[in-house]
């Protein structure tokens, strides 16, 4: 029995932050019903695609696995009417349209409530909802890129004579997504205890404010803003990525056992006395982080590995394809397989990091053609469904209220 067998999930989200978060529900076990607009979510079109199946890209099959598509027009009213029907259903709603787009239609959370006093409507936005906080930005589109420069990532993300640099994966969008998720359960937790629903919200730029809440504190103590500093850390050392002969290694010795380990490993044994707590290291730092990098750049990284052994915290710097590789992946079942809607084979997309004994969490299928499942849903004709989804998924991708999408 999965853990969110019993949680019906209705996602109007579309592109990343919203679906990630939608995503890790249906892993969870969750149905989640993808409502699209006419034309499905525009990430349908966003490539890489197999060569032998152009149904969607990539990108979709990696977020929106193991969820249900149903095609609805907000701007139609039996469309509209269908959608109510299903919100009488469900647990949650998640949306992420800019502010007010819901309310366009009547379809806002106070008229839902309405219907169904049980549910939870989580919307997840770039500046939040005035529901939960006022801000002059509300109205504005945010993507993952401005997320991450206005909350602080960019600018402390970098090489310290170099300009502010994005994380390189969409971390604006997912960390977001991940917060939301947990948001929402909290809310299903009260609700399960009250009978009550709630309105939650996560916004972007909030969420990417408490990623880098070690610049928050740093500012308040020091009175000093923060600097980029590439991969060290600005109070702890040896925190570093290092070159060697033929790739990075990083090297994490931070524990005052983790240090005596790594004087042992490059013979320098009079160090564990010159610097015997993480003051002193952190103090000479830049003497010893050249030493540390001529030792490394001699050997290749299975050589620094290897002689650190157990005892220092350190790794590789693996690309994707090493990933691939890896037995840890491997055994943990991050990779795994996806079915392709027109094709025969699979593809691989990364597995689910949520872990549990009693009831484990599953990937589930691939992700859904356009409209694939209108039938079940709403109880029309399957023979009529299978022409529509022919014809809609291979139609032009469009926005049903023309916004812009938060994430």
């Amino acid at each position: 029995m999965p853990a969110l067998d019993d949680l019906r999930v209705l996602d109007l989200t579309r592109v990343l932050g919203g679906p990630y978060c939608t995503m890790l529900l249906a892993d969870l076990g969750a149905d989640v019903v993808k409502i699209e607009p006419p034309g499905g979510d525009f990430v349908r079109e966003t490539p890489p695609f197999h060569e032998d199946d152009d149904s969607f890209g990539g990108y979709f099959q990696s977020v929106n696995r193991g969820k249900r598509s149903l095609e609805l027009d907000f701007t139609d009213e039996t469309d509209r009417e269908h959608f109510r029907s299903l919100v009488e259903e469900a647990d949650v709603l998640v949306e992420n349209y800019r502010v007010g787009t819901m309310e366009k239609f009547g379809l806002e959370y106070e008229r839902l409530a309405e219907i169904n006093p049980q549910l939870v409507y989580a919307s997840m936005r770039g500046f939040g909802d005035p529901r939960t906080g006022e801000s002059p930005k509300q109205h504005e589109p945010a993507f993952d890129l401005v997320a991450q420069a206005l909350g602080g990532i960019m600018h402390l993300t970098g090489q310290e004579d170099g300009p502010p640099t994005k994380v390189g994966f969409g971390i604006g969008d997912i960390f977001t997504g991940v917060l939301h998720a947990v948001n929402i359960l909290a809310a299903v937790h009260y609700r399960d205890r009250t009978g009550v629903g709630q309105f939650v919200d996560t916004a972007m730029y909030d969420a990417m404010i408490s990623l880098a809440e070690r610049a928050v504190y740093q500012y308040s103590y020091t009175g000093e803003v923060p600097k980029r500093q590439g991969n060290s850390h600005p109070t702890l050392f040896p925190y570093n990525a290092f070159e060697a002969a033929d790739g990075y290694v990083v090297v994490a010795a931070l524990g005052d056992n983790h240090w005596a380990s790594l004087c042992e490993a490059m013979g320098r044994p009079e160090w564990v006395v010159d610097y015997p707590d993480a003051r002193d290291r952190l103090e000479a730092r830049d003497e010893l982080r050249a030493a540390i990098g001529d030792w490394v750049a001699d050997r290749t990284v299975d050589e620094v590995c290897s002689a650190l052994g157990d005892d220092v915290p350190c790794a590789p710097v693996q690309t994707v394809a090493d990933v691939y590789e890896c037995e840890h992946a491997e055994r943990r079942e991050m990779l795994v397989e996806s079915a392709l809607p027109d094709a025969e084979g699979t593809v691989t997309i990364a597995g689910t990091p949520l872990k549990m004994t009693k009831t484990p969490p599953s990937p589930g299928e691939r992700a859904p053609l356009l409209d694939e499942h209108r039938g079940e849903l709403l109880e029309t004709d399957p023979a009529a469904d299978v022409e529509g989804v022919v014809e809609g998924d291979s139609g032009k991708v469009g926005v049903s209220d023309g916004g812009t999408p938060e994430d």
